[in-house]
């Protein structure tokens, strides 16, 4: 029979012997309970749907985020959502990517978009910040706009609505329950992209449009 220091090593061994965070997986928002379940806090609702499916925590503070290491498939991540309001994302990012040291194309951002109706979601390797706020800051503290990003439509901005207003809104009934399914499916959709399966990914939120 195995004695205890046999045991305590078999469990150091097969600790020592997990893999590596080989990803960033970032859900934007702002934090406080003022902003829970407004339209600019649609990443970090898909992050707890990502959190959700993986049995993972993102309760710990570290660099200006709340983090949680989390298994997706086959591929070790780290759930981060940036505690620095939204304009200052890139902070807690590129904190969080020089540590772990992830190139900025294992860096996958969920954010909100105005430019598509609620729900619907896209996913993009690189480009520009397109006028939001939060990838700005990360493209600028990264250095870099060669991360992935999907984006997940939060409904166009009525006309004569103040934008800023628009995107700190809450979302209807039924939207909110369409915000919800599309969590659901982006939590699918990044398990099936940081596993190398993009075309994948890409069926997957095709098919539910």
């Amino acid at each position: 029979m195995a004695n205890i220091f046999d045991l305590f090593r078999t469990i150091g061994s097969s600790q020592s012997t997990a893999s590596p965070v080989s990803w960033l997986v970032v859900g934007l928002g702002n934090p406080g309970k003022e902003y829970e379940s407004t339209r600019h806090n649609a990443g970090f609702m898909a992050i707890d749907a990502i959190a959700a499916k993986a049995g993972a925590d993102v309760t710990r503070l570290k660099d200006k985020a709340l983090v949680g290491e989390a298994s997706l498939g086959e591929t070790r991540v780290l759930l981060v959502k940036p505690q620095t309001y939204m304009n200052l994302s890139g902070e807690a990012v590129a904190a969080a990517a020089s540590f772990y040291k992830i190139p900025p194309e294992r860096v996958l951002v969920l954010c909100d978009d105005v430019s598509f109706d609620v729900g619907f979601l896209r996913f993009r390797k690189k480009g520009s910040a397109g006028g939001h706020n939060g990838l700005k800051s990360i493209i600028g503290c990264l250095g870099s706009d060669a991360f992935v990003r999907l984006k997940i439509g939060v409904g166009q901005k009525p006309a004569g609505f103040d934008m800023a207003d628009f995107v700190l809104s809450r979302f209807g009934k039924e939207e909110a329950e369409c915000l919800k399914n599309a969590a659901t499916l982006a939590a699918e959709a990044v398990t099936l992209w940081v596993n190398g399966k993009e075309n994948e990914a890409l069926n997957l939120i095709s098919a539910k449009k």
